[in-house]
């Protein structure tokens, strides 16, 4: 297929998948700008908030788009959780022809924001920034396999100080019956969702702001899921024949040489990334309890421990088999890091944090549409023909209406050819040169 046609192939896609996206939108009247606002976060705009998304679709009437696009995005009460929901049935089949879903992603991000009004903002962890900052934070629930990952669902944490003062959640268009909820929380219903949508099923996995949930891993586990956590080095375990127990960092630092292996999972940059690991059959402690009292289930803990570090780096508590391979335990576990490209591509590829608005509407509608136009990246990898290498994949963002030109032209330039070099420039992991 030559290149153009290619480029036309793919234009040619996304205009159906914006048409099916639109059956979920509740009013005739919102297909054009949602497919303006989808048009938008796929080009290679510097800033994808809503000025600069209306100069480019409708350079003419820019004073007229930005209201449409404004209102469309802040105030129109169409439904994220369908909208969320249509995007996984409809990039879901795209991702199992390549490999059936493997695991379930539960993470929290951190989206820098200046002021106090706009929802949820309060001075908190901020890993973007990597320190305490004014920020708003979200919980998402992703769905992966080894080629592709994607949200399915995605709701903003509203920090305790917020949920108390009703005056300024009213003001920024808090829901009635939205109240406070830990990030633990709001994860265990997300997965409860998902389990209620059918969305194939996998082992959760979850960093150990989320591991150190007792309440969490044993929900999953009464929802009959599999978990992969991280915890914390001082973390306390019973281990067989100990008369107390002790954290997981003392216990692997007594375990002997032979308990520890070479394991490789993924393709790095040019070779398989390999660590060393090793692992034991454990029970979590309860906090000033014996062993006797009520104890835990037995379960796996695995450690990381590179030998160019002083002591292990990583711990995790997981309930997979007794008896599942080291290397498939070890390969399932680095599963997550897929949460952290989902991030990194929502942020910088598509705009996730350019939205300028304060309102709890607006935040949620902007980040819907940004997964959208994210699974409509990931739906298109499975265009790469599979007798080629991932390297010669041709994708292409859609051209504009004729006409459409204005100062954002360079930016986004109307012919095919410039235009694929443009968009694989914006994204490199989907259409890498």
């Amino acid at each position: 297929m030559g290149r153009d046609q290619a480029a036309r192939e793919s234009e040619r896609r996304f205009a159906e998948y914006v048409e099916q996206l639109a059956n979920v939108m509740g009013h005739a009247d919102r297909k054009r700008p949602l497919n303006d606002y989808c048009t938008g976060l796929v080009m290679p705009l510097e800033r994808k908030s809503v000025e600069p998304m209306a100069a480019l679709t409708s350079p003419g009437h820019a004073s007229a788009q930005h209201q449409s696009l404004l209102h469309f995005v802040g105030e129109a009460p169409w439904s994220d959780e369908e909208v969320l929901t249509k995007v996984c049935e409809m990039v879901l089949p795209a991702m199992e022809r390549q490999e059936p879903i493997v695991a379930w992603i539960i993470d929290d991000t951190a989206i820098p924001k200046k002021g106090k009004h706009s929802v949820g903002v309060a001075h908190q962890y901020c890993g973007q920034l990597g320190k305490q900052a004014n920020c708003q934070a979200a919980v998402s629930l992703s769905i992966a396999n080894h080629h592709v990952s994607l949200p399915v669902a995605w709701r903003l944490y509203l920090p305790l100080e917020w949920a108390k003062d009703r005056a300024r959640c009213k003001k920024a268009g808090v829901p009635k019956g939205i109240g406070f909820k830990t990030k633990p929380e709001i994860a265990l219903d997300q997965v409860r969702s998902a389990l209620h949508a059918g969305i194939p099923k996998g082992p959760v996995l979850m960093d150990a702001g989320f591991g150190k949930a007792t309440a969490l891993r044993k929900s999953l586990t009464e929802l009959g899921l599999s978990y992969g956590v991280g915890i914390l080095p001082q973390t306390k375990i019973w281990t067989e024949g100990r008369r107390k127990p002790h954290s997981a960092e003392k216990l692997a630092l007594s375990l002997p040489a032979e308990a520890w292996r070479e394991v490789q999972w993924r393709e790095g940059a040019g070779k398989r990334l390999s660590s060393r690991f090793a692992r034991m059959r454990v029970r979590a402690a309860h906090r000033h309890a014996l062993p006797s009292d009520d104890p835990r289930a037995e379960e796996w803990l695995l450690i990381e421990w590179p030998k160019s570090e002083k002591k292990p780096t990583k711990y995790m508590l997981t309930t997979l088999a007794k008896d599942i391979a080291f290397a498939r335990m070890v390969d399932t576990a680095k599963l997550r890091w897929r949460i952290e490209r989902d991030y990194e591509e929502l942020k910088q590829e598509v705009g996730l944090g350019h939205f300028e608005g304060r309102g709890w509407r607006g935040f949620h509608h902007h980040a819907s549409l940004c997964i959208a136009t994210y699974g409509f990246q990931v739906s298109e990898r499975e265009t790469i023909p599979p007798s080629r290498p991932y390297s010669s994949a041709r994708c292409q963002a859609p051209s504009l209406p004729q006409g459409h030109q204005s100062k954002h032209a360079a930016l986004a330039p109307s012919t095919p050819h410039a235009q694929f070099d443009r968009f694989a420039a914006m994204s490199p992991d989907l259409c890498p040169r």
